[in-house]
């Protein structure tokens, strides 16, 4: 989700909601205090890899620590008893987790045990763990059973993704696949329903749902409409009354669901990016807001037949507490590179200060003047002794930003994907295109084979018109010739004679990058970075296809693009098909979920344009989950 807040509309964010619904779970579903001075009931955390992916990008060891959990363990990992201590579960109603479960009680592992279920669990499940703790005498022992709905994994305070295991199992290949069958369809389906039924749980607020016709994004709303409409029929279990739905009962505003199919513009996945964040998701090894790298080692000569010595890898978290990532994650990467050296002259200069100061304490002598210096400066000092500790941690996130900048950097100048990024632009926006597509195929240098199959495929999505099939084949023995895969060109041209692509593309604006030449504050010789021959390039606002459908429903504008698109609204008596909204006023708040994955190039285009239209309190939240490398492997 993504969301900018005014003082008088303090709205809590999903991460919010989420952090404090794990909190209150790991406190035995009790709410936390955040100022409890008392000790903390000591217990042990069990979860699955799902649990795990959920807890580790909102609570870190320590808080995990300040909330009594002093062991975290995976379900299925070997463990020894601990008889005296409560247990905490937070895992997936899956057969293999509940029959693991069952086995810990039969093993009386723990003192006591507080279930909690990721997703709501069954009837016939929950008789499961019954019948093992009748069996096992256990009964006494399970305190607490409780279904979590939170079965999302939030990323940003206004950004969440369904899953990172299995995530194959939701992806654009899985839902598009020509021989999926209507029960797989149907699972893929449900799965997605019951991630969205969970946020809005967390959430607290019924939403108004608008989607596209005929597309996968419709037979999700559908699901999910009938999902919310019979948990809000059934008045004794309703999981949106009463102190379920926290500050969203006090909310006038509901919010506006917008369910965009991926089909609708596949040319942004594919595109080659300029900022710092979407490049690091693109590039580097970057998961739940870890990217991992790997530490590059001289070259050694080793004996003959000796093993290679491995690389040493690094992990860093890009977290909210880090305010340089948080400042400059949407910005170009130019700009990135110059702050970062900026950051790291400001540092040197605060250190020097203390040196500075710390050698005219250490004067020695009757000297008069040195004497008034010395007390003008013990104020000085012991101010910047005070600040110390903040000093280090600036330090600790400019080594952080110096090591992934550097790594992005390599990847750009190794793989020319500053051109890359220019010229798929131009693409996009029909500008005049200064070179061949053909030379910068055959450019050995110019990228690797997915990098130039990706730009081809961009060229193919966004041309009026096809090019010949002469001129294809010639395309087709460049791209095979430099080592590309060609299915994915095989699975484009398809998609494109489906969906008549051919004489209505999507449109991307007119407006392209400017090139501002080279970057003269990063290239002095005192620079972390390198930038020569990189292109200092400034990104101009256009608004992307899932943009301008988010800006048509808020502000209810007609047009072409989303007239037809289908209205639900869960709290009405009888569904309708209808796509005639009841609502006539524009909305507040909103969330948009791509169904077969979005990408960070479409989230910091929502992020613009938010910052730049609305003044009013709004949320936007996009599945993130397909980057534009993995966007051109799915396809293949």
């Amino acid at each position: 989700m993504v969301g900018v807040k005014m003082a008088a509309a303090a709205a809590a964010s999903i991460r919010e909601r989420q952090t404090v619904a794990l909190k209150r779970m790991l406190n035995f579903n009790v709410p936390h205090v955040k100022n409890s001075t008392g000790e903390p009931v000591w217990k042990v955390l069990i979860y699955d890899r799902f649990g795990q992916d959920i807890i580790s990008p909102l609570l870190s060891v320590k808080e995990l620590r300040d909330m009594g959990i002093t062991l975290h363990l995976l379900l299925h990992s070997d463990r020894d008893p601990i008889p005296d201590v409560p247990a905490v579960y937070f895992v997936m109603p899956s057969e293999e987790n509940i029959d693991r479960m069952c086995q810990d009680l039969r093993n009386q592992l723990y003192e006591s045990y507080y279930l909690n279920f990721i997703s709501a669990i069954s009837r016939s499940k929950l008789e499961d763990i019954a019948n093992a703790a009748l069996a096992a005498s256990a009964v006494a022992q399970v305190a607490k059973v409780f279904d979590q709905y939170l079965n999302f994994i939030t990323l940003e305070d206004d950004m969440f993704v369904l899953c990172n295991q299995n995530k194959e199992l939701v992806s654009y290949r899985a839902i598009n696949r020509p021989d999926i069958t209507d029960t797989e369809m149907e699972t893929v389906m449900d799965t997605i329903v019951d991630s969205l039924f969970c946020f809005f749980v967390t959430l607290g607020a019924v939403p108004i749902i608008r989607c596209s016709r005929g597309t996968a994004a419709e037979m999700v709303a559908v699901k999910l409409d009938k999902k919310l409409r019979e948990n809000l029929r059934d008045a004794r279990n309703s999981l949106f009354t009463g102190d379920t739905l926290g500050a969203g009962q006090f909310s006038f505003q509901r919010p506006l669901l917008v369910l965009v199919d991926r089909n609708i513009d596949l040319a942004t996945p594919l595109h080659h990016t300029w900022t710092y964040q979407a490049l690091v998701h693109d590039v580097l090894d970057f998961h739940l807001n870890r990217v991992n790298l790997e530490e590059s080692s001289g070259v050694e000569n080793s004996p003959a037949g000796a093993r290679p010595k491995r690389k040493n890898k690094k992990s860093y978290d890009l977290t909210p507490v880090d305010k340089f990532w948080q400042k400059h994650k949407g910005s170009p990467f130019p700009e990135v590179a110059e702050s970062v050296q900026q950051e790291l002259e400001s540092y040197r200069a605060q250190e020097d200060e203390v040196k500075r100061l710390k050698s005219i304490m250490g004067l020695e002598g009757e000297d008069e003047g040195a004497i008034s210096m010395l007390s003008d400066n013990t104020a000085k000092l012991t101010s910047a002794v005070s600040s110390l500790p903040e000093l280090l941690e600036k330090k600790r996130l400019i080594d952080l930003h110096t090591n992934v900048a550097t790594a992005v950097l390599e990847h750009i100048k190794a793989r020319k994907l500053d051109v890359y990024f220019e010229y798929e632009e131009k693409i996009m926006s029909k500008t005049t295109l200064d070179k061949s597509l053909l030379d910068i195929i055959s450019d050995p240098d110019a990228g690797t084979p997915e990098d130039k199959m990706r730009l081809f495929l961009i060229y193919y999505i966004s041309a009026q018109q096809a090019p010949s099939e002469a001129d294809l084949e010639q395309y087709k023995k460049a791209l095979t010739d430099a080592g590309c895969n060609l299915n994915p060109l095989q699975y484009i041209k398809q998609w494109k004679a489906f969906a008549k692509m051919a004489s209505a593309p999507a449109s991307y604006g007119n407006t392209t990058t400017k090139s501002m030449g080279l970057l003269s504050r990063v290239m002095n010789t005192g620079s972390q970075f390198v930038m020569e021959g990189v292109k200092n390039l400034v990104l101009k606002q256009q608004n992307l296809p899932v943009t301008r459908i988010l800006d048509n429903l808020m502000e209810m504008k007609s047009n072409p693009e989303t007239d037809d698109y289908r209205y639900f609204d869960p709290k009405m008596l009888r569904g309708n098909d209808s796509s005639v909204p009841r609502n006539k006023n524009p909305f507040q708040e909103a969330i948009v979920f791509v169904v077969g994955g979005g990408n960070y190039i479409e989230y910091q285009n929502l992020v613009d344009y938010i910052k730049k239209s609305y003044e009013f309190t709004f949320k936007f939240t996009i599945h993130i989950r397909i980057s534009a490398l993995r966007t051109y492997q799915i396809l293949q």
